[in-house]
């Protein structure tokens, strides 16, 4: 190997790290809430903070998320990542200080939608960059390892902070820790992240071969708004993705934020160690986008339609099972339906801004298509909050799950319709692979 060819390669691995490790914070910060809101329901249930007012928090910080996910996503394609990666994770940390010293639901919700709208922007910063760094060979294999970054992050942010509360911490030491983890991590970020390797004097990549923006998918900036988003949201395959980015979210963001909630009424659970077992969704979701990835390009050459669908089934059967039960003796069973959920739904859901986003944008709209997709999902994601936590409140978490099991089924409809009417006359698409 060439010394041209050795640092490229160097300043790729850097960039990988960083951008994951990144992303991994960002999760510290989004999901402290979850583990913390047992004990804000404790504190402030006095005071009238319920699940539903719960939930409207949770509802308003995904619907300032969705905002900033047109906003944010579309910016960074004229902007670049750098900026916008390091920006947003710094003044989440902010964000999550100020809820720390907050009391009160309204204090709460202020706080949470301005820490979801600075989180808007990470995901996308890190696709942006990420389509200057690597060649449309490699990009399935990074966008895998890059997608590892946010299980993986909600898994080690319950199970520390989760931690953290057996052990006697009060949910403000919760907020403050997860904030100092984003605070630190931003000075790394800040350190060693370049936008492109022109950065360090070296030729990017060449782009994907297939994009709605054709020949101009090379592009580092967009020539106008409109002919940014013009192409994207005329593509019959774009709109599929976005049908599926609506279902998969509403479901994530449910078992993201309800599951220590849900297995404390359920089982008995304390609220730490219902933090700590509720790690088991995002932990079997790192497995997921893995099997997904290796699936697709193993046994589908390519074709990623096909491992959704199945892996969609199995999930969708996962949260019947969790419907079918109002209780349980103890957690063994919902907590092995959860980890099966994580693990069958996460894969499908990181396809959808991962690889198919660069893959449909190229390298001028790879953040825009991430965030368009994105933008939708988390409109369906502020049901979640809202919607799944009136439900139980009301009828109980039987009914909910059925809401979810039904909207699940939806998706795997969506995923159909995707095959149909893109993978079959347009094969050779960039495949998430296992690393």
């Amino acid at each position: 190997m060439s010394p041209t060819g050795a640092r490229l390669r160097r300043w790729q691995g850097i960039t990988l790290s960083t951008l994951t490790g990144g992303y991994i914070a960002y999760y510290f910060c989004r999901s402290n809430l979850a583990v913390a809101s047992p004990l804000l329901l404790e504190e402030f249930g006095p005071a009238g903070l319920d699940k539903t007012k719960l939930g409207a928090i949770v509802s308003a910080g995904v619907l300032l998320y969705a905002v900033g996910k047109l906003v944010m996503g579309t910016l960074t394609d004229f902007v670049g990542g750098r900026g916008v990666f390091f920006g947003g994770l710094l003044a989440s940390a902010a964000a999550t200080v100020f809820f720390g010293f907050g009391s009160g639901a309204g204090a709460f919700t202020l706080a949470w939608a301005l820490n979801r709208f600075f989180q808007s922007g990470g995901w996308g910063a890190l696709v942006k960059v990420a389509s200057h760094w690597y060649a449309p060979r490699r990009l399935g294999t990074v966008m895998g390892v890059l997608a590892l970054s946010y299980p993986l992050g909600d898994f080690f942010a319950k199970l520390s902070l989760g931690t953290a509360i057996a052990h006697g911490a009060g949910w403000r030491h919760v907020f403050f820790a997860a904030a100092g983890v984003a605070a630190v991590t931003s000075i790394g970020v800040r350190a060693l992240l370049r936008e492109s390797p022109r950065d360090v004097g070296e030729a990017e990549p060449p782009t994907a071969e297939r994009s709605v923006y054709g020949d101009r998918a090379s592009d580092s900036r967009p020539a106008s708004l409109r002919a940014l988003l013009g192409p994207l949201v005329r593509s019959p395959a774009f709109l599929c993705v976005c049908a599926m980015s609506f279902g998969l979210t509403v479901i994530r963001e449910t078992f993201s934020f309800w599951t220590p909630v849900y297995l404390v009424e359920t089982t008995g659970a304390s609220s730490g160690t219902a933090a700590q077992l509720a790690s088991a969704f995002p932990l079997f979701g790192g497995v997921s986008v893995l099997a997904a990835g290796y699936a697709s390009d193993r046994f589908a050459g390519g074709r990623r339609a096909g491992v959704m669908i199945v892996f969609l089934v199995v999930s969708t059967l996962g949260i019947l099972a969790l419907a079918l039960a109002p209780s349980w003796p103890t957690p063994a069973v919902p907590v092995a339906c959860i980890a099966l959920i994580g693990a069958a739904m996460t894969g499908p859901y990181a396809f959808l801004s991962g690889a198919v986003a660069i893959d449909l944008g190229g390298r001028l709209g790879s953040s825009t298509a991430a965030g368009l997709a994105d933008a939708v999902g988390y409109v369906g994601g502020a049901l979640a909050g809202v919607v799944v936590g009136g439900l139980a409140e009301r009828f109980g978490w039987s009914a909910a799950f059925f809401l979810l099991a039904a909207l699940s089924t939806l998706t795997v409809v969506a995923a159909v319709g995707y095959r149909l009417l893109h993978e079959r006359i347009a094969p050779g698409h960039t495949v998430v692979r296992a690393p």
